[in-house]
């Protein structure tokens, strides 16, 4: 089994075609960073602005709850349904605005990376993915290597800001022991924002240089080597040898299509073995003459022969029929500049043959 080319090997850009397959196979540049501060933001919207108000009627019905034990009947099973399902709502009413919230803000970041495409491939089972080897590398290479670099400036990040956040609010700490209990869940609460958000103006960093490492490296990986880049090359636009043949054939096809109308023609201008153009001019089709084959030494030679065999006028002119194998692609009507010279040679057929029009 051939080897995968290695890293150093790959010298050259990956093409526009390598590109768009990697997008169409799910394989783009993503910042895990992006999605930890798009949770960070969502976190400090939830402790803004639902988490104080909910935690409260959260808080009134377990008091409510505790104070009342006794209004709460547990002879059966159904009672005990009925006292979990009001302690379900109230959780409910406290943990569904967190989920949509953090919900939306883990989709808004991957989507605004990235546009969302359905890849199937992606959740295929592989081998590869509980190889041992691959995990090794996945662990200790350089994407391993930065991911640990990042996971280290975090936790730092952490340490450093609630340390920091501690020590400015030591007061409000050490006054909280002589606060009335229902007091700490606000002091608790405005100092975990306070961190949030902290850590996320730090993370703000961390993500811009996490979505240009994340790019980097997708395309250090998408690298090429340059026989890579020759046989993608051959398969988009073909091998250039057998182009050549293909474009080989067309040619000896057109050629002997242009052979076989030379019976149609009128007249045959050469000179006189170098250069052969056929003509063909029938009053009663309207237009100027028509250009229905030309062609340079050995097809002039065989255009004159088949004009001959079929007793086709053949008129040496050599600086006509270089002209007009210059200037005129077959299958065209020649051009006004040409007309003084061929309507010459026609009056000259029409008069030797002494007839009205000529014959095709």
């Amino acid at each position: 089994m051939a080897e995968a080319p290695d890293r150093e090997s790959k010298t050259e850009d990956a093409t526009e075609k390598r590109l768009r397959d990697a997008v169409e196979q799910g394989n783009v540049p993503f910042s895990r960073e992006a999605a930890t501060l798009a949770s960070l933001l969502g976190m400090v919207i939830i402790a803004s602005f639902f988490l104080a108000g909910h935690l409260g009627q959260l808080g009134v019905a377990l008091a409510r709850l505790i104070d009342n034990a006794a209004g709460w009947p547990l002879e059966n099973g159904g009672d005990a349904v009925r006292l979990f399902e009001a302690v379900g709502i109230e959780t409910m009413r406290l943990l569904l605005p967190i989920v949509v919230i953090l919900t939306i803000a883990g989709t808004l970041s991957s989507f605004l990376q990235n546009a969302p495409q359905l890849v199937l491939d992606r959740i295929k089972p592989k081998l590869s993915r509980v190889s041992v080897g691959a995990g090794w590398r996945r662990i200790f290479g350089a994407r391993g290597q930065v991911e640990f670099l990042k996971s280290t400036v975090k936790l730092a990040a952490v340490c450093a800001f609630g340390f920091l956040l501690l020590r400015a609010a030591q007061h409000d700490v050490l006054n909280a022991m002589f606060m009335e209990p229902g007091g700490l869940p606000a002091l608790i609460l405005s100092m975990g924002n306070r961190l949030l958000v902290a850590i996320a103006v730090a993370t703000i960093v961390l993500v811009a240089a996490d979505l240009v490492w994340s790019r980097l490296f997708w395309a250090r990986d998408l690298r090429m080597t340059r026989q890579e880049v020759k046989d993608e090359i051959k398969q988009v636009e073909g091998d250039p040898i057998v182009k050549a043949r293909l474009r080989s054939l067309a040619r000896d096809r057109a050629r002997k299509r242009m052979i076989a109308a030379v019976p149609r023609a009128t007249f045959v201008v050469a000179n006189p073995t170098h250069f052969a153009v056929a003509l063909r001019y029938v009053k009663e089709e309207g237009g100027a003459p028509l250009v229905i084959a030309k062609g340079q030494d050995l097809i002039a030679l065989k255009i004159r022969e088949v004009a001959a065999a079929h007793s086709i006028p053949i008129i040496e002119d050599k600086l006509l029929a270089r002209s007009l194998y210059k200037a005129v692609e077959v299958d065209k009507m020649i051009p006004p500049e040409f007309y003084k010279a061929v309507a010459e040679i026609v009056f000259f057929l029409f008069s030797r043959r002494g007839a009205q029009g000529v014959p095709a």
